[in-house]
């Protein structure tokens, strides 16, 4: 049991991780430059979100139209 709990918590003492801008100091770059590659993978979702949206209108207009030639 003694040696189960010292696995443990040497793995658990372990796990912090730095925050993204520290990633970009390891590769010899400031700060601003990792944050504006959040920003624009921020923006990429966001575009591709309402683009989804955008087609799923479009589907449910032509189902709906679809729907009124039937009847």
């Amino acid at each position: 049991m003694r040696g189960f709990l010292t696995i443990l918590l040497i793995c658990t003492g372990s796990s912090a991780m730095a925050h993204p801008g520290h990633w970009a100091d390891v590769a010899g770059h400031d700060h601003w430059i990792a944050g504006a590659a959040i920003g624009l993978a921020g923006l990429a979702a966001i575009w591709g979100a309402l683009k989804g949206k955008k087609e799923k209108e479009a589907a449910a207009e032509a189902e709906e139209e679809l729907e009124e030639e039937t009847a």
